[in-house]
């Protein structure tokens, strides 16, 4: 399988997780999909299907597993090893590894986010898996529903919240499912995937991999709920299961949107939101054995609560603007790198750390109408590479030699040096914006979020 590989041209979707690659055999092969085909795994492992998938995985690259084979590593362990992995998985003879557990702080910094991570074999078996089944159950998947789809984003599930609020639905049931992720029950799982999978193969090695072991510190240990985030097919797998919310919320005739386990209803008024949450809830519990977390979820106003890092303002009309926990989230990221970065060189660290960062958080806050946050960001960036600058300067004789390389004159450059106030303040002072206006971090190249944002207006 590997020999061809690096001829292959693969092409990925908006979604980094979505279905539409693949060749042309591939896609023949997905439309023959149907419920009642029981030579699923033929498919999986049809030469072309595997070449797609190895281009992903390849280009998803990825942290090494349990068995600490790399990316790199991957297409030489087919060569020998592909026949009898292929002929394992025709037998259904086929045993996963365990995942390696990873943990990474929430977004929120509250807590900790587990990881399974597959080996990059899994991982392509997996990946292999997916593309025959998304096109199966996307199918049947709901409009409302938006995360990990092919040709769906957070930012189209945000649109459709701020029309719904515009229609005059002006509260929201935000529910908040807590630990989703690790709590998934299996066998109300499978019993969804059975209604459309009938290669009992297929079947049972996907069961295999929800129960696969989870090792930490050289231990494996069991599992018998949840799909750990991690793999390729944890996406699917959730909206899989999550679909049957959708489908009992369409049936009573709600406005909603989901992104993963994130979803908002949108009511007309407090009480309807009450009804909603608690009948909802016992649908979650008693039918999916889900459990909602009472702390995080609510009836509230949709601009007192936030959804995908966004919020909105309570105009008729409502402007969508970045949520406050956003920017705080931003802001302790660039205090880490601005930490790190003390001893290097300013133009360097614009380039190297900061553009990516502020690139990829303007691309996905690029809805945002409310403008005056990136201004004020703009402004907060460069006073702490001011700050970065006078700390790097140290002693009082730097500092004023560095402000009168700047064009500053010998006395105030000199009495600015001595003032005795601290990097902060200095760094916000007219001496350090004299020196370092924004056309100097213009010229190193940092990104203006506000010029940004301009740019995405005229394009959009």
């Amino acid at each position: 399988m590997a020999e061809k590989s690096e001829s292959h041209t693969g092409g990925s979707g908006r979604n980094p997780r979505g279905t539409g690659v693949g060749a042309s055999k591939v896609t023949a092969r997905r439309e023959d999909s149907s419920p009642e085909c029981e030579q699923m795994m033929e498919a999986v492992v049809e030469r072309e299907n595997m070449l797609t998938a190895l281009h992903r995985v390849m280009s998803n690259r990825g942290a090494a597993g349990v068995d600490r084979m790399t990316v790199e590593e991957l297409k030489p362990y087919l060569k020998e090893e592909w026949k009898r992995i292929k002929e394992e998985l025709l037998t259904d003879e086929y045993r996963p590894s365990a995942v390696l557990k990873v943990e990474i702080p929430k977004a929120d910094g509250k807590g900790v986010r587990k990881l399974g991570i597959p080996t990059v074999i899994d991982r392509l078996i997996q990946q292999a898996l997916h593309q025959i089944l998304s096109p199966i159950f996307e199918t049947e998947f709901s409009e409302s529903s938006y995360g990990f789809r092919p040709g769906r984003s957070a930012q189209d599930a945000v649109r459709q919240a701020r029309a719904y609020v515009s229609e005059g639905r002006r509260w929201v049931v935000d529910i908040d499912l807590e630990k989703f992720f690790d709590r998934v029950n299996h066998d109300i799982l499978m019993s969804r995937l059975a209604r459309r999978i009938k290669d009992k193969r297929v079947l049972r090695l996907i069961r295999r991999y929800l129960q696969a072991g989870m090792m930490e510190g050289g231990v494996v240990t069991q599992r018998r709920e949840g799909t750990p985030q991690g793999g390729p097919l944890s996406p699917l797998m959730s909206n899989v299961l999550l679909d049957e919310l959708d489908k009992e919320l369409e049936r009573r005739g709600h406005k909603f949107c989901r992104y993963a386990d994130d979803c908002n209803v949108y009511v007309k008024s407090r009480s309807a939101g009450e009804r909603v949450k608690e009948s909802i809830t016992r649908f979650l519990e008693k039918r999916l054995r889900l459990k909602v977390n009472e702390e995080k979820s609510a009836v509230d106003r949709p601009w007192k609560r936030k959804f995908l890092g966004y919020t909105m303002t309570w105009h008729r009309e409502p402007r969508i603007r970045v949520a406050e926990s956003s920017v705080k989230r931003l802001k302790m990221k660039l205090r880490e790198i601005l930490r790190r970065g003390r001893g290097r060189n300013i133009g360097r660290l614009i380039e190297e750390e900061l553009t990516p960062l502020l690139r990829g958080w303007m691309n996905y806050f690029r809805l945002a109408e409310v403008k005056g946050i990136f201004e004020e960001l703009d402004g907060w960036i460069r006073r702490k590479l001011r700050c970065v600058i006078w700390r790097q300067w140290k002693r009082v004789f730097a500092r004023a030699k560095g402000l009168m390389k700047r064009g500053l004159e010998r006395d105030r450059a000199l009495k600015s040096a001595m003032n005795g106030r601290g990097p902060w303040w200095n760094a916000g002072a007219s001496h350090m914006n004299e020196a370092f206006p924004k056309s100097y971090f213009d010229r190193c190249g940092l990104v203006s979020l506000l010029d940004q944002r301009l740019k995405f207006q005229r394009t959009s």
